[in-house]
């Protein structure tokens, strides 16, 4: 069996929520959610999650990375990093030992800067 490195594993998509499409529950996943469309619930992955910029996510988020492109209303907690690019609508707590906020982005929330933990 081929190794993937984090580099190719951060690329494949496992899970999309695709435009005009809805879903509601928990999701639990290893590697990349994509979400472009609403979704309501819960995310719990050691991947990647991307909320596109048509997503639409009332959630709380537990991922290493995040990126937010469209909506999201709920915390995000990140063990390594959280991106908010410039269409990104935060509206929640975030908490991460990383972030990145491009010009532009609407954030209305707390944010905590944590120091990573040594493994």
């Amino acid at each position: 069996m081929a190794k993937v490195n984090r580099l190719d594993e951060d690329s494949i998509v496992n899970s999309i929520i695709g435009v005009g499409s809805e879903f509601k529950g928990e999701f639990k996943i290893n590697g990349l959610l994509r979400i472009d469309g609403k979704f309501l619930g819960t995310i719990d992955t050691h991947g990647k999650v991307l909320i596109g910029q048509s997503g639409d996510a009332i959630t709380d988020i537990k991922a290493r990375l995040v990126v937010v492109g469209g909506k999201v209303s709920g915390n995000i907690y990140a063990t390594e990093r959280i991106i908010l690019l410039s269409t990104g609508d935060v509206k929640g707590n975030i908490i991460t030992p990383s972030l990145i906020m491009e010009e532009g982005v609407k954030f209305d929330g707390n944010c905590v800067i944590n120091k990573r933990s040594e493994d």
